[in-house]
């Protein structure tokens, strides 16, 4: 009797409100171990898989020089070949050693900031590549990627869901700035806003007047892009059980829109951002020429057509690494647009 006396209250006890509690408090706090867990797993994930892909790039990059057609030597120098200068490539490059000391070589000049010398300019690529052409041309891509976010943003929260002219003046829009190749767009907006309606200086100026019009035309095609995606999204997380329900409580439809349309919807926008801003550094290379800004496109430019092969390899791994190392952000910042990706 006392057994079952002692058991009993031992099941009473179980159940009451106190035990229910703490069970409830300890679950979530598994719970939030175990999100925090796979969050570190997945940035740590994240973080292995762009250190692989610069490791490939770079060493890509090593074979490149070193099993294409002719001498590795010839190829270095560019337009010049001297035996003083043969003899400068030969030590620099240890091609006297072994293959894979010289591969190990040319990683750790990399990762010590050393992208070698430039043979026709008589200047290391780092200072060509670092400095004043690529604060400009950062400039120039956040400016551009900041007119795009706005752009884009703005215009598919108003268009989302409505139909009328408005809309389908946005679409005609949209499909015009992402059909126009990116020089032409320079050159109508210089001949408009600047030789015809002298609105913004091509040349001359303050800063913020000079990049105006090189930002409209490398971040219009991709706000026209992004638009799209996010209106497409919106309107899709509009269709959704949740947010019927959420219209019938009196949610107003920016709030719905801002709230919970937004954010589903930039998860595909998201994607699509990382990889055009992670490969706008091309973009750049043609909206510098037209406008003549002193960027990494100008540098590119110079570096193609005077063969000056280490320059072009330096802004080819710079390229790869600010594209993934964008991309990479983009993927961490998946954590915290979609919640669900927390919890494994």
């Amino acid at each position: 009797m006392t057994v079952l006396q002692t058991s009993s209250s031992d099941l009473a006890s179980k159940d009451t409100p106190g035990a229910t509690a703490a069970g409830a408090l300890g679950a979530r706090r598994r719970s939030r171990l175990s999100g925090a867990a796979f969050q570190a797993k997945y940035i740590t994930e994240k973080l292995l898989a762009a250190a692989v892909v610069l490791w490939l790039a770079a060493s890509a990059a090593f074979l490149a020089v070193h099993f294409a057609p002719g001498d590795p030597v010839t190829l270095l120098m560019g337009e010049f070949d001297t035996p003083e200068l043969r003899a400068t490539i030969e030590a620099q490059w240890g091609l006297d050693k072994s293959l894979f000391v010289q591969y190990y070589d040319f990683l750790t000049r990399l990762l010590q900031g050393d992208f070698g010398m430039s043979y026709v300019q008589r200047t290391p690529v780092s200072d060509i590549l670092f400095g004043h052409r690529l604060v400009a041309s950062a400039q120039l891509t956040a400016t551009a990627t900041l007119v795009a976010v706005v752009v884009a943003l703005t215009t598919a929260l108003i268009t989302a869901g409505r139909k009328g002219i408005g809309t389908r003046i946005t679409y005609l829009g949209e499909l015009t700035f992402a059909s126009i190749p990116t020089f032409w767009l320079g050159i109508v907006f210089i001949t408009v806003l600047s030789f015809q309606l002298g609105l913004l200086p091509v040349v001359g100026g303050s800063k913020l007047e000079n990049i105006v019009l090189p930002s409209l035309t490398l971040g219009l095609p991709l706000a026209a892009v992004l638009s799209q995606v996010l209106r497409e999204g919106i309107e899709k997380s509009l269709e959704q059980p949740y947010a019927v329900t959420a219209m019938t409580r009196g949610i107003s439809p920016w709030r719905l829109k801002l709230r919970h349309g937004l954010r589903h919807a930039l998860i595909p926008a998201a994607t699509l951002a990382g990889w055009s801003v992670g490969g706008m550094l091309t973009g750049t290379v043609i909206v510098e020429q037209v406008f003549g800004r002193p960027g990494i496109g100008q540098a590119t430019v110079v570096a193609v057509t005077r063969q000056d092969v280490p320059v072009v390899l330096g802004i080819t791994l710079l390229a790869v690494t600010l594209y993934v190392v964008v991309n990479t952000v983009v993927d961490i910042v998946y954590l915290w647009i979609d919640p669900r990706l927390r919890v494994r």
